[in-house]
């Protein structure tokens, strides 16, 4: 507790950081953590809860009482606020609605809005609170009322300004650095005459598809993005920092279930829940395991002809799974940045398919040669490395098709695709070592 001490004491509260307190926090054990809780700045204590892994925020809630909690609600922005009641109702739905009811009337509206979304949706990660000007507002008047705003700490993070009509309705974007080019005397809507296309914003739909508004982030560069209704009333805008934490937990989502397991299962401290979660996929990986046995069942006679086979198979087996890792990672990030259009499909396919055959030409010469001088036969050479071939070409071709076609079924190229690829990896690794070594050496 000390480390949080000397750091509250050494910065002024309008300097304190949420994310710096948070973490300072989590290097304590429960008993000084509990204790610490309590020196939390009233008016962070939301914003430092949803700094912390969600294993900590029943512990900081339940530390304060739901007037302190409102208080503390009420200094951040709408997203947060949503984030918090919401997170709150899973803790305790009673202290949730008791932190709700004492939330000023406006407050109160915005989070309602922003729930009634769903969680892929553009709406629910939208602030309400945005700064816009209207067309026939002159720029001395835009300036002077932006820096009175900013004097009151009522704008944050804000260097792009959203032009609307007088129904509300998004006409174009200007930033900060623009603005201060523009004549002072005409209005925003002569300034912006001169140039309209320079001006039209890169806008979101209330009900797009989050991960659609994270790729237009990433092509435009953008730090903000107007959301809009189907009409293209303003509602809001959502900021560069949730997209970065949009798209960390989508790449955790994904490691996840390359992994075969569950975030929301493994986010949550309950055991039960997170063990139920993983036997799951160890289940179907069981089943998938004795697909493969069964397969080397069917050379048994041969195995016992070539106790060699025996030791040299689980090498084919790990090369073409670990291949196939390879290929499957690349195209399931790839996939997830977007980076692969619709018609590239073959050309992702092709390369992997290369790369797996080249890298199978490669260690094939190198444990033919070391099987033939090892079990002192060089047919066993030929045996395992025309099977390393076959097995790193699957390797490649299923380990970039598995998720190229998820994604075209409109599933998450992560889930699955590691356990699917496993079993194909494993079957034709086992069948076409043992059913060579039939053909060639009996």
């Amino acid at each position: 507790m000390d480390k949080l001490t000397e750091y509250l004491n050494a910065h002024p509260h309008d300097e304190l950081h949420p994310s710096e307190i948070a973490k300072l926090l989590k290097d304590l054990d429960e008993k000084s953590f509990n204790e610490a809780v309590q020196s939390i700045p009233k008016e962070l204590i939301a914003d430092v809860a949803l700094e912390l892994p969600d294993r900590y925020f029943e512990d900081v809630v339940e530390s304060f009482t739901p007037q302190e909690l409102a208080e503390s609600v009420a200094e951040l922005e709408s997203d947060d606020q949503t984030d918090f009641i919401q997170e709150l109702e899973e803790v305790d739905h009673n202290i949730a609605k008791a932190v709700f009811n004492q939330l000023h009337k406006d407050d109160q509206a915005d989070i309602i809005q922003l729930k009634q979304y769903n969680e892929d949706e553009a709406g629910a990660y939208m602030q309400v609170e945005v700064y816009t000007a209207n067309l026939h507002h002159t720029v001395h008047d835009v300036i002077k009322e932006f820096a009175e705003l900013r004097r009151k700490d009522e704008l944050e993070n804000v260097n792009y300004l959203f032009v609307t009509d007088e129904n509300n309705i998004l006409r174009y974007g200007v930033g900060l650095d623009n603005l201060l080019v523009f004549d002072f005397d005409k209005t925003l809507q002569e300034n912006i005459e001169e140039n309209p296309e320079k001006y039209k914003p890169v806008v979101g739909h209330d009900h797009d598809d989050i991960r659609d508004v994270v790729q237009k982030f990433q092509e435009y560069d953008l730090s903000s993005m107007p959301i809009v209704n189907d009409d293209g009333v303003l509602l809001g805008r959502i900021t560069s920092d949730d997209i970065y934490d949009i798209m960390n937990e989508h790449a955790t989502d994904q490691i996840y279930n390359l992994a075969g397991v569950n975030d929301a299962a493994e986010e949550d401290y309950d055991l039960l829940k997170a063990g139920k979660s993983r036997a799951v996929w160890l289940g179907i990986n069981l089943i998938t395991a004795i697909a493969a046995s069964l397969v080397i069942g069917i050379f048994e006679s041969t195995l016992q002809s070539y106790v060699a086979l025996a030791v040299l198979m689980p090498i084919v087996a790990s090369m073409g799974g670990n291949a196939g890792t390879q290929s499957l990672t690349v195209v399931v990030r790839q996939l997830a940045l977007g980076d692969i259009a619709k018609h590239d499909a073959f050309r992702t396919i092709k390369k992997e398919v290369i790369l797996s055959l080249a890298n199978g030409f490669i260690f094939a010469i190198i444990i033919g040669i070391i099987a033939s001088i090892w079990f002192d036969k060089g047919m066993l050479g030929v045996v395992i490395a025309l099977s390393m071939i076959i097995n790193l070409l699957s390797a490649g071709f299923f380990g970039s098709m598995i998720p190229l076609l998820l994604k075209k079924l409109d599933i998450d190229p992560a889930i699955g695709s590691t356990v699917i690829l496993t079993t194909i990896t494993d079957v034709v690794g086992f069948f076409s070592f043992l059913g060579l070594a039939t053909i060639i050496l009996l």
